[in-house]
């Protein structure tokens, strides 16, 4: 079967602004934001659904998860972080963790809407970083 697009940014062989890595996953700027600073964390092996996920795992995505949404309101200065598992775009695993703000952000649902403009998604990808 042919690799997904997170396995071949997983596997290096298409580029991505990773802010996060380590045994089990990987987070990176999604390149359609819902809002700047648009992330997915990834599990690096490809699962398809949530449910196919072990519990270990999944439950060890979510404590991440938490703990990317927390640097991410305090690097942005979002008011919260929106989270959504589809996965129907992609057959792998993945979750989205959008920036927010309680006033002034008109996003309803999990579509693309905001572009970087030239150099913009380095400096958030700079700015997200996770040692």
């Amino acid at each position: 079967m042919e690799k997904t697009i997170f396995e071949k940014i997983i596997d290096r062989e298409i580029p991505a602004s990773i802010v996060y890595e380590d045994d089990n996953f990987l987070s990176f700027l999604d390149i359609q934001p819902v809002n700047k600073g648009h992330l997915l964390i990834v599990t690096k092996k490809p699962y398809r659904w949530m449910q196919d996920v072990p519990d270990d795992i999944l439950s060890e995505a979510f404590v991440l998860t938490k703990k990317i949404m927390s640097h991410m309101i305090k690097v942005l200065g979002c008011d919260f972080v929106q989270v959504g598992v589809v996965g129907k775009d992609v057959p792998h695993f993945h979750i989205h963790l959008i920036p927010r703000m309680l006033s002034g952000d008109d996003v309803n649902t999990l579509s693309a809407g905001n572009k970087y403009k030239e150099g913009e998604m380095q400096t958030f990808a700079e700015k997200l970083k996770i040692n």
